[in-house]
């Protein structure tokens, strides 16, 4: 018996004949998600960021000032830079050009060795050969040593070989990158979403402060142009964060320093915001989940303003140090370090893990900001001061805290929200509907499914948590009311894994009010319940507006455009009878079951928390406390506005 056969006889069909080996780039395109974490959306774009993060890592090196990136029409894009250019001699190993080894050789590239960067970002060096493997078409062009050199490829395999297509003066150097995405490997989509390449380059200009980014988008009768440059850097980050907000320092503060190989920079702003914002980021990669610089500016900032509040005596004696919490509140921080050898946690690269840079951080950030706050005496009084009211407010939160920890923290029949409670007590299959008012409540209770859908009413609009402290926060009914039924904590101590219901549903008017309230539930949600968006958890239900007559027939309708389109096919006659809902009240409990809360025929929207910055800023606008940029915003989008009711 071959050892093929007793293969067989162990495992059915799978035997060494079954073990393939992939060449080249066949397992990238086999496997795409491996390389670019999706071949969705997010995927699509990985492919711009791969091939830009190259040219950021000449401007790291010092050579690039100039970075590019156009959109075409046929959604191709093309990235160029005024680095050296990608070598073109032979590599000594494969006997092969250097330019084509970087777009056909996984692991192929200078950031392996000790001579080509000191610091990248990049997905680990593969860029270059992943987007070629996954692009239908790719050229590129070197202007190097005086020559411009092309070559082109499909799907990974080199087209024309590469050759020499003119001369240049020897100071004209770089690399121009062009590729169309296969649509082979992205059924979803191959269209590029303008908005998130031009938040990601502007992010990166701020990173990589006096670099010149320019973002240019061909799909339009006239291109959109933007152009970034940001002299002060994350110093501007922090400003361009803070814009809807009241700061404390006339500018943030801004720190650099070096620590064994290891660069840190950090801008910082305190605001009359009661939220902490901090972003992170290594060579130029966004850390969502922090990591071991995170906890270094952390402990940092915690040890600092309490030595200096001790020291000058503004907390009392028998007074417990501020915590990391206290000291946080209304801050809005960066924190970019650039390391030579990066170690992240996850494929994902959302945690940094280097030990030695939670030391840099520290020591760096530590040593200059207690400098900051001795030369600056008045401002680090007022942060001594804003965090000692975060303190009291944390006590405060506490002992309200305590009882909104779960159901069984509250009986149930004493909740000022009325929760009418499902019966199953799975949460897979466990509805929440938050459902404004009393009437619309009670049609909501009788019209349910018990086994599977909750009903909370709520009465009027919840407090608006973006100007509020966590004490006031957690004293309101409401609110309390929301915490204790989802069961699963508030804030830093959420944990979505004991959440009670998989579907938490806001159901409001379609009018004015309704929407309000809507982006109170969200602001709500997404400052201290922010796991259930991740989560996919937080949906809104979107109610109809119209209910149409016409003999026997009965339909629902939900937009105008709808509307206007099914009366445009019904006969001219019976004239029809169309009633405009003003609000779900007006629906008896059948009704409500069958257009809003039947998941047969209901429709919901999920909330998708995919850009969280711009999540982000989107509330502190319009429930913040600068009155000026809500202003805009409404003069801006007011022509959009139709069928107000008012």
């Amino acid at each position: 018996m071959t050892d093929d056969q007793k293969e067989r006889d162990y495992g059915g069909k799978y035997g060494a004949n079954q073990i393939q080996v992939l060449k080249g780039l066949e397992a990238v395109r086999k496997r795409p998600g491996m390389y670019i974490g999706s071949t969705n959306k997010q995927g699509l774009h990985q492919l711009v960021w791969e091939i830009v993060d190259n040219s950021i890592d000449e401007a790291l090196a010092g050579f690039a000032k100039n970075i590019e990136v156009t959109v075409h029409k046929d959604n191709s894009v093309t990235v160029t830079d005024d680095g050296r250019g990608i070598p073109v001699g032979t590599q000594k190993d494969t006997g092969k050009p250097a330019l084509q080894v970087i777009f056909t050789i996984l692991h192929a590239g200078g950031k392996f060795g000790g001579g080509g960067y000191k610091v990248s970002g990049g997905l680990h060096g593969v860029g270059a050969s992943v987007v070629n493997a996954l692009s239908k078409e790719l050229d590129v062009t070197v202007a190097r040593g005086g020559k411009k050199y092309y070559m082109d490829f499909s799907r990974g395999h080199v087209k024309t070989p590469m050759k020499v297509i003119g001369t240049c003066p020897k100071s004209e150097t770089g690399t121009k990158v062009h590729f169309l995405p296969d649509s082979d490997i992205f059924l979803e989509t191959t269209v590029y979403d303008f908005k998130e390449l031009n938040s990601r380059i502007r992010e990166l200009a701020f990173l990589n402060k006096g670099l010149h980014i320019k973002l240019t988008d061909e799909r339009h009768e006239t291109p959109v142009v933007k152009n970034y440059k940001f002299e002060g850097g994350i110093k501007h980050f922090v400003e361009f964060l803070d814009r809807n907000k009241q700061s404390m320092f006339k500018e943030p503060v801004y720190i650099q320093g070096k620590n064994h190989g290891i660069e840190v920079e950090v801008a910082l702003q305190y605001t009359d915001d009661y939220h902490s914002t901090l972003y992170t980021f290594t060579n130029n990669i966004y850390t969502p989940e922090g990591g071991t610089h995170e906890e270094g500016f952390k402990q940092a900032l915690t040890r600092v303003i309490n030595e200096y509040a001790r020291k000058n005596k503004l907390l009392k004696k028998n007074q417990k140090n501020l915590t990391g919490d206290d000291v946080r509140e209304g801050i809005t921080a960066i924190v970019s370090i650039k390391h030579p050898n990066p170690q992240f946690e996850g494929q994902t690269k959302t945690r940094l893990g280097n030990l030695d840079a939670r030391t840099a951080v520290n020591k760096v950030f530590g040593q200059q900001f207690m400098k900051f706050l001795l030369e600056n005496p008045q401002l680090a009084k007022k942060i001594v001061k804003k965090s000692d009211v975060a303190s009291k407010a944390r006590e405060a939160a506490r002992r309200a805290r305590e009882v909104t920890r779960k159901k069984s923290g509250l009986e149930i029949s004493n909740l000022p929200g009325k929760l009418a409670d499902n019966t199953s007590k799975d949460p897979n299959i466990s509805e929440l509907f938050i459902v404004e008012g009393d009437s619309a409540g009670g049609s909501a209770k009788q019209g349910r499914s018990r086994l599977t859908q909750a009903i909370l009413p709520i009465r009027g609009k919840i407090l608006n948590v973006e100007k509020a402290s966590m004490n006031r926060i957690l004293a309101n009914d409401e609110i309390r009311s929301l915490i204790t039924a989802m069961g699963a904590g508030f804030g830093d101590n959420f944990n979505v894994l004991k959440a009670n219901y998989h579907k938490l549903i806001l159901m409001t008017d379609a009018d004015v009010d309704g929407y309000h309230i809507q982006t109170l539930l969200l602001t709500l949600i997404y400052n201290y319940m922010r796991p259930l968006l991740y989560a996919g958890y937080v949906y809104i239900a979107q109610p109809p507006l119209y209910r149409l007559r016409q003999g026997k027939l009965m339909r629902y309708i939900g937009t105008d455009e709808e509307l206007h389109h099914v009366l445009s096919e019904l006969p001219a006659s019976p004239k029809p009878d169309i009633q405009r809902y003003k609000g779900l009240g007006e629906m008896d409990p059948s009704q409500l079951w069958a257009t809003t809360m039947d998941p047969r025929h209901r429709r919901l929207l999920r909330v998708d928390p995919s850009d969280a910055k711009a999540v982000a800023h989107s509330f502190e606008m319009l429930m913040g406390s600068k009155v000026a940029p809500r202003k805009k915003f409404i003069k801006d989008n007011a022509t959009f506005v139709q069928n107000l009711d008012v």
